[in-house]
């Protein structure tokens, strides 16, 4: 990073909200979001210089573009102020989140709100599953699955098993301890859902399968919500932090971060990794990246990790591309409880996307708004001891864009 950029507050809407059945739509969830994070950072809307939001398919669920003019109507003081929407599927919010932290290292302003925002249960599930379908390169791949992201990241797994064995009970045991984090966190969605012992197993009337490996319990949630945050420069974060009685020292901030873009088709993805040890590459030089940036030197100088778990798998890849165990090894994390709350370097405390939910606008954000309430001590029942240092990886498509973070709190 040339300059810190400073997380002042932040919020979630809850992931359980039907809207649609609340009558409610994109506007009131991302007005709720926006209104909270303000009270979360004692901010008014006035001291915004400028806003982003993430949104993949807001003109396929409602219709809806232009996102950006909805801040001017959740608070008048935002009317004027620049705003833009930003889309790149499921990294959409960390999208926009890269894009007010390039405006505050360039000087243009000092105070950028970033919210996401996606609706999805207004329409059928298997109606979803097509829109959400948007994220492939449309009629060159996943024609033949009914539901074509669980059968994109079967492929994923099916890589796996090709390269170094899986075994299906180390993707079972990735969804039941994210079921069971969120168990603890009173917003997601989830959270009173009942479950047997046969849920997470290859039982097919508790389990069934939903495209090749890939199981009910394995797919994250079909969710609407909203999450926002405020980022800051060094000069007001200072003059706020000042302002409370605190130091800088007393902030999350960023710290590191990586991007990296591949080609929207899966088969070239797999193909261009034919001679790596690692399923995809760019993930691992994304994550990499991101630790150079925040001057650490490997995973284990963090406290704990949110990362992309759309599917079992993902998180399944997302341990080995981290470096918590070599490539093809990340059933050693699961079985050797690494990743669960009080391991090594737990992993989705939260309860990631299969146990909060995945409004995919608005999960890069609700990532960041997470790592940053870790390692100021914000978490209540999913806190991670101790955290002060946490990282994110919010992946869109079949691992197409790829962003991590870096957040972190000084001594």
């Amino acid at each position: 990073m040339s300059a810190p950029i400073y997380i002042l507050g932040g919020s979630q809407t809850d992931f359980a909200r039907n809207a649609a059945r609340q009558g409610e739509g994109l506007y009131e969830l991302m007005r709720d979001a926006v209104h909270d994070a303000l009270v979360d950072a004692k901010l008014e809307a006035g001291q915004i210089d400028a806003c982003h939001v993430g949104n993949f398919t807001g003109e396929l669920f409602a219709g809806q573009g232009q996102l950006g003019g909805m801040f001017a109507a959740i608070d008048p003081a935002l009317y004027g102020k620049p705003a833009g929407r930003h889309e790149a599927a499921c990294a959409s919010g960390s999208i926009a989140l890269l894009a007010a932290t390039a405006e505050i290292e360039a000087g243009r302003y000092d105070c950028v709100l970033v919210a996401g925002v996606e609706l999805e249960r207004n329409v059928p599930g298997k109606q979803a599953a097509q829109y959400l379908g948007a994220a492939m390169w449309v009629g060159t791949e996943g024609q033949e699955a009914t539901y074509p992201w669980p059968s994109m990241f079967d492929r994923v797994a099916a890589e796996y098993q090709r390269r170094y064995g899986l075994d299906y009970k180390h993707l079972a045991a990735i969804s039941e301890l994210n079921i069971a984090n969120a168990r603890r966190n009173p917003l997601a969605q989830t959270r009173g859902w009942q479950f047997t012992e046969a849920s997470f197993t290859e039982d097919d009337q508790a389990n069934p399968v939903i495209e090749g490996v890939v199981r009910r319990q394995d797919c994250a949630q079909v969710t609407d919500g909203a999450s926002a945050v405020i980022l800051a420069s060094e000069p007001f974060a200072r003059d706020w932090a000042a302002a409370r009685g605190l130091t800088l020292d007393d902030l999350p901030r960023i710290a590191g971060w990586g991007h990296r873009t591949a080609h929207l088709r899966l088969d070239e993805k797999l193909q261009m990794s034919r001679n790596s040890p690692y399923v995809f590459p760019h993930v691992r030089d994304t994550i990499q990246d991101a630790f150079r940036r925040a001057g650490i030197g490997d995973v284990f100088a963090l406290h704990g990790i949110e990362t992309h778990d759309c599917f079992s798998p993902t998180e399944y890849m997302a341990i080995d591309h981290f470096g918590i165990t070599p490539p093809g090894e990340s059933w050693r994390a699961v079985e050797g409880g690494d990743i669960a709350p009080g391991g090594r370097i737990p992993v989705n405390p939260s309860g990631g996307l299969i146990g909060v939910g995945h409004p995919v606008g608005a999960t890069g954000v609700r990532m960041l708004n997470d790592a940053a309430r870790q390692v100021t001590s914000r978490s209540g029942d999913c806190q991670v001891e101790g955290a002060r240092r946490f990282g994110t990886l919010n992946i869109g498509g079949s691992a197409t864009t790829v962003v991590s973070f870096i957040v972190e709190r000084g001594a």
